[in-house]
């Protein structure tokens, strides 16, 4: 019997492992992944769940051309909530195997090592798997030096801040049980960046192995990592470290707003030193460069903070071409609103002479500015969120 025979055979089978890929403009890279799983896994009964977000390569079309001769792969086309975390979850949801594995179709993971994979988890002490480049024996391939950078920040973060049991927690390559899928399944965030990291970060009562391996260069396509990426990533973070009651978006506003702290800072720094040239009013008086020196650090740092929140904030409703210029004029009007709010509060707070008797004039002043920076963020939160970039959904 050939092989197309033993895959007909095999799909009559309850599967012990389906292996479930999420893909995005993967139409050249899918074949050769069918091709190396099958030659992995052998006659361990399979499936291969291919869950694409209706690529425009129609990586789903391949997917159902591949399905029509072997019936082990099954095609899941998604039109709604694209995403890698959510492709994963969807296909798990309609796959039949005890182990759950996850692969890139990038051919960057090495299908090699999914037997050993398995066999850990049959063995019944372990209940996720994980193929690791960091621990000993594995290795991150020809990465140059500032993706290895990026790598091990987001990996510090997440051993930090989520004191995940793993030497590689962003590997998107895993096999877990299905009772550990089942267990965990209802908590995990859809809209989460490393699914691995949402497993592992909700349930800590799941016991955790890894395998080495050697992460390869992709073939064909474009790498998906950019600033969208580390910014989701940065969300899932906050999210499973956090909770859900805050929501982490604003988190990296709050993030944002202190690089424009910073930027307002040094600008008014440079702009003494160098000296700004005085202006005049129209009865000829001087007017003090210092208010030469706020006014262009507060002006710059705005337009900072606009680009930085529509690139990275928002990046989902962000603004280009022409639509730019009338959201940096509300982006403006907003900040400015939220400028006079925290001088009036401080203003008010100093007139009155909150806590002075208590703190003491300094420290006071320090609280006062303070307390009208926080409700100067709060209003310019709910007024950005509400004109500038207009949240349709919540993207948590």
């Amino acid at each position: 019997m050939d092989d197309a025979g033993l895959r007909r055979r095999a799909a009559d089978v309850v599967p012990v492992v389906s292996v479930v890929t999420p893909t995005f403009n993967e139409a050249e890279n899918l074949p050769a992944l069918v091709d190396a799983v099958h030659a992995a896994l052998g006659t361990l009964p399979h499936e291969i769940v291919v869950a694409d977000d209706d690529s425009p390569d129609r990586t789903w079309e391949v997917a159902e051309r591949l399905a029509g001769t072997d019936p082990t792969v099954r095609v899941l086309r998604r039109f709604r909530d694209p995403g890698l975390s959510a492709a994963v979850l969807d296909g798990m949801t309609v796959s039949r195997g005890e182990y759950l594995a996850v692969i890139d179709a990038d051919l960057q993971h090495d299908p090699a090592i999914l037997p050993e994979m398995v066999g850990l988890l049959a063995s019944g002490t372990v209940d996720v798997c994980v193929g690791s480049r960091a621990t000993e024996g594995g290795g991150y391939g020809e990465w140059s030096a500032a993706r290895r950078l990026v790598s091990w920040v987001a990996t510090l973060i997440a051993k930090v801040l989520l004191r995940v049991p793993v030497s590689d927690p962003m590997s998107g390559y895993f096999v877990i049980t299905r009772a550990g899928y089942e267990q965990t399944a209802s908590q995990i965030n859809a809209r989460g960046f490393k699914i691995l990291l949402e497993f592992i970060g909700r349930n800590r009562s799941l016991r955790v192995a890894e395998v080495p391996y050697e992460f390869r260069n992709r073939v064909h396509g474009e790498t998906k990592l950019n600033r969208s990426v580390i910014r989701s990533y940065l969300l899932a973070v906050s999210e499973l470290w956090l909770g859900r009651q805050i929501d982490p978006v604003f988190l990296l506003y709050v993030l944002v707003g202190l690089v424009g702290l910073v930027v307002n800072s040094v600008a008014f720094a440079l702009a003494e030193a160098a000296g700004f040239p005085l202006w005049t009013t129209g009865l000829n008086k001087a007017v003090d460069p210092i208010y030469t020196s706020f006014l262009f650090s507060v002006q710059l740092s705005i337009l900072v903070l606009f680009v930085l929140n529509n690139e990275f904030t928002f990046w989902e409703d962000r603004y280009r071409g022409w639509k730019l210029v009338p959201a940096f004029l509300a982006y403006e009007v907003v900040s400015i609103i939220g400028t006079l709010i925290h001088v009036a509060v401080f203003t008010f707070l100093q007139n009155a002479g909150f806590l002075l008797s208590v703190l003491g004039t300094g420290p006071a002043r320090v609280v006062h500015n303070l307390t009208g920076a926080v409700l100067a963020l709060v209003v310019n939160w709910f007024l950005n969120t509400t004109y500038v970039w207009k949240r349709r959904t919540r993207r948590i």
